[in-house]
């Protein structure tokens, strides 16, 4: 069983078990139905995993990972709020009437901003810090621009990456406000584990620590019986993850970069309703 696995089902089993629950009050969220979205939640969940030794995507069922990593490329390569420049139709239901989800994640990332040095957006500062300052603490991004947040479509989720050099090795955080563990867990945990690979090899480091940071992080109702199902189960061994050695340019990556060698995973026969 993956890493990635075990750590999903020791999760879900802990919300499952000793989480609470939002039922009887007022949510946001809501099916499409109509019907409120409730959910089972536990509070300040820390995982992680360590990606000098897998790769951590699961088996339980499928993750598509191609689909993640395009996602990824949109928002930290092409700094993009326009659907139509991303390759899935994952973000349809936040676009507005002019095709973009306002001023949310890979727009913040392309805001330039004024530093010592020079002017860097967001992605540039923490590229040009992991080569010129890689012992500074402060090499971030962050997603929650609170004078934007009213033309945003959505809120940013992940929200936050610090970066840290330990000798060799590039450690990250994603600190993420809420996570859907059924739809959106293991997307996630793909994607920034990628994201750490690429900032690692065009920075001449090696990959570390991934942490994964979630304040609010929930089951919903309608995801219970899938969600048992997956538990019931027992993962296959992680596959290998293999990235194109030869790019040292950060915007040269795209998502055909990247392979995963012997990637079995479970059949997954459920429908998974989507709350919003």
């Amino acid at each position: 069983m993956s890493r990635a696995d075990e750590i999903y089902k020791a999760t879900c089993l802990d919300i499952l078990n000793n989480g609470f629950s939002d039922q009887g009050m007022q949510v946001r969220p809501h099916w499409a139905d109509g019907t409120p979205a409730h959910t089972i939640k536990k509070f300040g969940v820390v995982n992680r995993y360590n990606l000098a030794e897998e790769f951590p995507i699961m088996t339980l069922r499928r993750t598509y990972w191609k689909s993640a990593v395009d996602e990824l490329l949109w928002i930290w390569q092409k700094k993009s709020n326009r659907i139509c420049e991303l390759g899935s139709h994952v973000w349809d239901q936040w676009a507005g009437e002019d095709g973009t989800i306002g001023k949310a994640y890979g727009y913040q990332l392309g805001i330039k901003h004024r530093y010592a040095e020079g002017m860097f957006d967001q992605v540039d500062r923490v590229l040009y810090d992991l080569k010129h300052n890689p012992a500074s603490r402060r090499i971030l991004t962050n997603l929650y621009n609170f004078q934007d947040l009213h033309e945003m479509n959505l809120y940013p989720c992940a929200y936050s990456m610090t970066f840290n050099v330990t000798g060799n090795k590039l450690n990250a955080i994603l600190n993420q406000r809420s996570q859907d563990m059924l739809t959106a867990n293991n997307w996630n945990v793909v994607q920034y584990a990628v994201l750490t690979h690429m900032m690692a090899q065009v920075s001449g480091l090696e990959p570390g620590e991934f942490v994964h940071v979630i304040a609010d992080c929930h089951i919903y109702d309608r995801h219970i019986p899938a969600v048992k199902a997956m538990l019931e189960r027992e993962g296959y061994p992680a596959p290998k993850f293999i990235m194109d050695e030869s790019i040292t340019d950060f915007y040269a990556f795209t998502k055909d970069s990247f392979r995963m060698e012997d990637y079995r995973f479970h059949p997954f026969d459920f429908e998974i309703p989507v709350a919003i």
